[in-house]
């Protein structure tokens, strides 16, 4: 990585859902130069499934943004309700860091004890969970990282922290999903 950071970067949110829905959950990506928005890819992963990392490593090396993304950042490392991002996986798999980040510290105690006694699955997916440790507060936000620095993620945060203190490309990934979902774009991330 060169001193200036990384300047190509990829953030993913999922589509809002109802409570009660089930099966597949649109994710978006939005792919981000600089401050400019290059591209938004669109995939779909399982409703509290398993296929996350991989579906989302898929829709990456097979847009034509694979070459030039040197980041992944991703609104909390859960997706589509408890499809937990094993963001080990999906950093081995695109040879690239991943940067989780969250307006507020989650409660991994109520997390834990949810995925242990209501998700298929759970113990795996708390397991990738602790294995990535509690996160960390860096300015206004909460992250989680793989393959990268503290200091380099906080030159990412503020560096693609344009209107807020949320990165841009998970700002407008969450508008866009949101948007998917009811016609309009909705709240903050």
């Amino acid at each position: 990585m060169t001193t200036e950071g990384f300047s190509n970067v990829i953030g993913f949110d999922d589509v809002p859902f109802s409570h009660h829905h089930s099966g597949a959950v649109p994710v978006v990506g939005t792919v981000y130069a600089q401050s400019r928005l290059d591209g938004i890819l669109i995939g779909k992963i399982e409703k509290d499934g398993f296929d996350a990392a991989s579906r989302l490593a898929d829709l990456i090396t097979t847009s034509k943004f694979a070459e030039h993304v040197q980041l992944v950042m991703l609104q909390g490392i859960t997706l589509g309700g408890f499809n937990v991002v094993d963001v080990f996986e999906l950093n081995a798999r695109l040879q690239i860091p991943i940067l989780v980040i969250a307006r507020h510290e989650p409660d991994m105690d109520r997390i834990r004890q949810a995925l242990l006694a209501h998700v298929p699955g759970g113990a795996g997916k708390w397991t990738i969970i602790e294995e990535l440790g509690r996160m960390e507060r860096v300015g206004n936000v909460y992250i989680q990282r793989v393959g990268l620095s503290r200091e380099q993620a906080t030159e990412t945060i503020n560096r693609f922290s344009i209107h807020g203190n949320i990165p841009e490309p998970l700002r407008t990934a969450h508008l866009f999903a949101g948007a998917l979902a009811e016609g309009v774009s909705r709240g903050k991330p």
